[in-house]
């Protein structure tokens, strides 16, 4: 048995993830999308393993997420759960990722199927313009032992109804491709996993419980002042201010929130974590900035503070914002309770990369070696926006924007506190000496 990410954690929402190897590592790609998450991974060999690792996880997570029905029934059977429980379904998502496999490997034929009802398998058929050649389905339930679902493919198998199974049972997979027997595992796709882990979310206490938590938003209009500049007239400059104020006030009526002008080019809005979360999908995406940008050709820094009180979430709003500004606008950032950060969001273009964290003992890691948070930033949007962790000093300096004698000021410490890694070097067209190359490990988790 092999585990993961077991220490102890004080932040988020700690959801126990408990499968074989390769659901799990499906899933941790999943988690990134799901900030409010602080996962516990436990992997297993064989589904027998399950409720143990259940039992263990129980205390220490408010939510518990299995791979697939077979470890979760096994669970079920053994463990008084205190804890919500579920489990990944399998859709037609990954069925029809199994019969294209199937097609390839083995060609379209008579298969036996478990877990998955005849039905579907008729329907992805049909769906994929194939005839149907012959289907046999697991009589019993979906929660059928790892022995009676070998049992049911080799019977098949030897009778010769089914020249292949498709099973959603790994060690039954294992078993069958020892035996001989054609076989395909059908694991769940990041759709069916994101599904479970929004039904495990919804269904924790800490959830239920911040749905009214008091959200600070403070919005800065970047570079205003270039603007106003084209205008002709005076008259001009305050109808751009109030299409802004119109537009600003729309937007926090969608977040059936409050909108204040703080003067100059600061606003502040207020609304609850609910709203908030659900009306920017699960703080990925704020689309907001698209908006002024399209009409006025104005960029947005926006900071996004929580807070177990409205005084504590405001100094967080605050917090995030001047992160955004020190990384160049046209950004949010989110600051958790314990400080801890989600972000950066380019409004602009949110799809390009996924959310990400920065925690906060890195936080605390990379101040110690002289990387300010505004700096930080600045790396994480680079590294996020443009998915690479390898730059030489000329790079790093054009993305901090201070000269390079300072970068390789910053290169020796941050070498020292073991941030970062030299892994090669690049030779120039010039005769001078070759630039070292460096990675940024630390940041590493944000481009897989």
């Amino acid at each position: 048995m092999a585990e993961s990410n077991t220490a102890s954690h004080d932040k988020g929402i700690a959801i126990g993830i408990i499968g074989p190897e390769p659901i799990v590592e499906t899933m941790d790609r999943c988690l990134k999308g799901f900030p409010s998450f602080e996962p516990i991974t436990r992997v297993y060999e064989r589904e027998e393993e399950a409720p143990e690792l259940a039992r263990d996880l129980m205390d220490h997570v408010e939510v518990i997420l299995f791979s697939g029905p077979v470890p979760f029934r096994l669970a079920v059977q053994k463990v008084n759960f205190r804890t919500p429980a579920h489990y990944v379904p399998l859709t037609g998502t990954g069925l029809y990722r199994s019969l294209f496999r199937v097609e390839r490997r083995f060609g379209l034929q008579e298969l036996s199927v478990d877990t998955v009802s005849k039905q579907a398998v008729e329907r992805a058929f049909k769906e994929l313009g194939e005839t149907v050649r012959g289907i046999v389905t697991y009589p019993g339930s979906e929660f059928a032992s790892k022995e009676a679902l070998i049992e049911f493919h080799a019977e098949q198998y030897r009778l010769g109804r089914a020249k292949t199974a498709l099973t959603s049972v790994g060690s039954v997979a294992a078993e069958l491709t020892e035996m001989g027997i054609p076989c395909e595992w059908v694991l769940p796709t990041e759709q069916d996993i994101v599904v479970a882990l929004e039904r495990s979310l919804l269904s924790t206490e800490t959830r239920r419980s911040k749905e009214s938590q008091i959200v600070v938003g403070l919005i800065h209009v970047d570079d205003f002042e270039r603007i106003a500049k084209k205008k002709s007239s005076e008259h001009e400059v305050q109808r751009l201010k109030l299409d802004i104020h119109r537009m600003l006030l729309g937007y926090v009526e969608s977040l059936d929130g409050h909108l204040t002008h703080l003067g100059g080019n600061e606003y502040l809005f207020i609304t609850t974590r609910g709203i908030f979360e659900r009306e920017t999908g699960g703080y990925k995406s704020i689309p907001l900035a698209r908006v002024v940008e399209k009409y006025y050709g104005l960029s947005l820094s926006i900071g996004i503070g929580f807070g177990r009180s409205a005084n504590e979430a405001g100094t967080h709003a605050r917090l995030a914002l001047r992160n955004s500004k020190e990384s160049g606008g046209d950004i949010c950032f989110i600051v958790r309770e314990d400080k801890s950060v989600i972000g950066p969001l380019e409004m602009t273009h949110p799809h390009e990369y996924d959310l990400s964290l920065i925690d906060a003992n890195l936080l605390k890691r990379a101040e110690e070696a002289g990387l300010t948070s505004g700096y930080l930033s600045k790396l994480v949007a680079h590294v996020t926006r443009f998915g690479k962790t390898d730059y030489t000093a000329q790079e790093l300096a054009t993305v901090l924007d201070v000269t390079v004698r300072s970068t390789h000021r910053f290169l020796l410490s941050w070498l020292d506190s073991g941030l970062i890694d030299i892994i090669g070097e690049e030779k120039g067209k010039s005769k001078g000496r070759p630039k070292q190359i460096y990675r940024l490990s630390f940041l590493s988790e944000l481009v897989r």
